[in-house]
């Protein structure tokens, strides 16, 4: 499902963010990306859903390579990937009903199709009450849910997480990670960058880590 082969970025002379990683995750896995801050974590899931463009190497996602996409089929490609960012990205002037929907808008869903699947979405991560409220009137817990829901709305072959559980505290960092379990058992294949290793002790998949922008191991519990 997801292919990299040395894959590098730098941004300056001299100055790699990741260099000459590589590695292959199978359809359905759940793997973990961890290693310490400015490990390159980011950078990658950033190439990864064609943020940016790599340096060198090669990356491929349900078979297409990345590294020769043109703008108008990354449009497409994001249709199929569900992407939970570290600093949500969510528009704090639409409701968290309008936030959730957005994606399913861009696809041309049906107006009934998107109102059934964003409050079953919704009810999912247990924010169906609050589907009318605006983004900046709940909790950094409330906010990461939302993200995640939308990420989650169009029911991804791939999903990608930023450090989700980001300075939550153990309860509510459980809760997220049930989220991204019960997806992966759904059938989304899903990364999930994070720092948090008693996630990691408490639900053990396979684990990358990053250190200094190269891949340094690659272990299976």
């Amino acid at each position: 499902m997801i292919q990299v082969f040395n894959l590098s970025k730098s941004y300056a002379r001299d100055s790699a963010a990741i260099t000459d990683i590589t590695f292959k995750i199978a359809k359905g896995d759940f793997v973990y990306l961890t290693g310490p801050s400015g490990a390159g974590k980011s950078t990658l899931l950033k190439l990864l859903y064609c943020a940016e463009q790599p340096s060198r190497g090669q990356m491929l996602i349900n078979g297409l390579n990345l590294t020769r996409i043109s703008p108008g089929r990354i449009a497409r490609f994001r249709r199929v990937l569900g992407v939970v960012f570290q600093d949500f990205k969510l528009l704090n002037s639409r409701s968290v009903y309008e936030n959730v929907a957005f994606p399913l808008e861009i696809q041309g869903r049906r107006s009934v199709e998107i109102r059934q699947k964003v409050y079953q979405t919704l009810k999912v991560v247990g924010l169906e009450h609050r589907l009318n409220r605006l983004p900046l009137e709940l909790s950094g817990g409330e906010q990461q849910r939302v993200a995640i829901a939308r990420a989650l709305v169009v029911d991804p072959l791939v999903l990608l997480a930023d450090e989700p559980t980001g300075n939550l505290d153990p309860e509510k960092s459980e809760q997220i990670i049930e989220l991204f379990r019960g997806a992966n058992a759904r059938g989304s294949t899903v990364l999930l960058a994070t720092h948090d290793r008693e996630i990691i002790r408490r639900h053990p998949r396979r684990v990358l880590t990053l250190e200094g922008g190269r891949l340094v191991d690659d272990r299976s519990p």
